[in-house]
């Protein structure tokens, strides 16, 4: 399986990128994992309604530019459904046996999603109602993709 992770910002803690990066290793034997980044929309300190809205679609329709066209779209959204890793597992194992062999993670940066963005999406994950650095949901997601993995293939998985 092809698995594509676009996210806005690039990652400077050196703890987060050694992290991903070991993922990345882990998770060669199961499948094809690239990572796209965007720049970040930078928005002013008190933006308006409609000036935070602006920012959110411009950064949006760059997220969706990088998603390969063939790919399932999931979007890390806090209003998402969250899944047990079980639950991962299984949606993973689902879009697979549907046809569907390259599944993308969107991950905005940290004014959310726009509502585009969100509609366009084939599921909406949540990993927790707390608020989250978005850099450090990317170390969770690639963690949680490796852990799909092994569970599929009834795989002991333990760090």
């Amino acid at each position: 399986m092809k698995i594509s992770i676009v996210c806005a910002g690039k990652l400077k803690e050196t703890y987060l990128r050694d992290g991903i990066a070991e993922y990345e290793k882990r998770l060669r034997p199961y499948a094809d994992v690239q990572i796209r980044e965007i720049a970040e929309e930078r928005m002013k300190e008190h933006p308006s309604a409609a000036e935070k809205a602006g920012v959110l679609r411009r950064e949006g329709e760059r997220l969706l530019a990088q998603v390969p066209k063939d790919a399932y779209l999931i979007v890390l959204d806090v209003g998402g459904t969250a899944y047990s890793s079980e639950e991962l597992a299984a949606k993973l194992d689902g879009i697979a046996l549907a046809g569907q062999s390259h599944a993308a993670f969107l991950i905005g940066g940290p004014f959310g999603l726009s509502d585009e963005v969100r509609r366009t999406a084939g599921l909406r994950l949540s990993f927790s109602h707390f608020t989250l650095p978005h850099q450090l949901i990317r170390l969770f997601l690639m963690e949680q993709i490796y852990r799909a993995f092994k569970i599929s293939r009834g795989e002991p998985y333990h760090l």
